[in-house]
Formats: C-alpha cells, structure tokens, sequence
C-alpha cells in the first residue's frame, strides 16, 4: 500500500443550514474527509478572497494536507461526492456561489491528467487565496512543473499583485 499525500484547497461562500457560515463549513468539510480513508496532516488558517468570475459572494478559503492509499482519481471522487453531501451541484454556471469547494491542487506523486483531473491544478500559480494557505502548511513542496517551491511561488505572485482593490475585511 502506497501512502499519498495531497495539497487540498477548500472554500465556501454561502452558508449550509446545517454547519453555519463559510469558516464553519471549511471546517465540518475537513472533519467528514477524515472519515473518508483520509488522514489530516495539517489545516492552514482561512482567509477571506475576492470570487472569480460573476459570484458576489466573499470566499473563505484554506488549504489542507491530507495523506490517504486513494489514488488521484480515487481522492477526486470523494471529494466530490462530500462536496454534494455539503449541497454542491455541479451543472450551471461555472465559479457561482458554492457552500463548499474541494480541489486537488498538488500530489506527493507529482503530475496526473483524466479527463477529469489535472495535477497540478492548473490555476494554482495564479491563485493568491490557494498559494496563500498553502504556503502556510506545505511550503517546501515543489511544483512537478516549474520545480519552484510553493513558498516561492507564492513570493512571485505576491511581486506580481496589483494593490488596486484593498482585500475584503
């Protein structure tokens, strides 16, 4: 049995009846993949993020570490079926508002591409609200890609943001 281990994004902007608001979603999330085969190795702390595209909505994002025997495609499935238990839909719109978003951003293993799959995720480099978290718990794993550390991809982005809108408070 071969151990994996993944970087995990997670965010929410609507509430859940059930678990509250964003932050407390995040958090019920990570608890429920626990129980999936899936150990948590470490959580960042969750920050707030502006949403891509038409949704209104601010994110709370964060990134975890989890080590599990589930293979890419495997983890995938189940991320997305907790997804779903946490009300997600996948048809419409895309970057709506979500109670709750999971992406495989990087993998002990290093590259993986499906029909339905890339690793890395292929907007990581670009994302402060994915770098940021990431950053804070998985610092010194290197992006199969450009061979960069995400800490130092995460310093590049920083360089490169423009300071136009000041971050949601």
């Amino acid at each position: 049995m071969t151990l994996h281990r993944y970087i995990v994004a997670l965010g929410s902007n609507q509430r859940h009846p059930r678990h509250g608001n964003p932050s407390a979603i995040l958090w019920a999330a990570l608890h429920e993949v626990g129980r999936r085969k899936c150990r948590i190795d470490a959580v960042s702390p969750t920050i707030r993020s502006r949403p891509i595209g038409p949704s209104q909505r601010v994110y709370c994002n964060g990134a975890a570490l989890v080590s599990t025997d589930l293979e890419p495609r495997a983890l995938l499935d189940e991320l997305q079926a907790v997804e779903t238990l946490f009300g997600r839909r996948r048809q419409g719109q895309r970057w709506r508002s979500r109670t709750l978003d999971l992406d495989i951003v990087m993998w002990s293993g290093g590259c993986w591409a499906d029909e339905n799959l890339m690793i890395p995720h292929p907007e990581f480099r670009k994302r402060d609200f994915v770098l940021g978290p990431a950053a804070r718990i998985a610092s010194d794993w290197r992006d199969p890609i450009t061979g960069l550390t995400v800490q130092q991809l995460h310093r590049r982005l920083a360089k490169g943001l423009t300071r136009s809108s000041p971050p949601p408070r």
